[in-house]
């Protein structure tokens, strides 16, 4: 994906957060279709929202 990437724009829908952080410069994380956050995968993965809608953060 990488590779044919090159100076292109490609749409991917990806739940694997490991698959995200190695082929995405930019994420964009939505909920009931409204973005919840966008930005490198360092600033997403720590935002508390995304964190509690996606990673269960608080959950007991």
């Amino acid at each position: 994906i990488k590779r044919v990437s090159a100076n292109r724009t490609i749409l991917m829908v990806e739940h694997n957060l490991n698959v995200v952080a190695n082929l995405s410069d930019t994420i964009t994380v939505l909920t009931r279709g409204q973005v919840l956050a966008e930005g490198d995968y360092a600033t997403v993965s720590s935002n508390p929202e995304v964190r509690q809608a996606y990673m269960g953060a608080g959950d007991a």
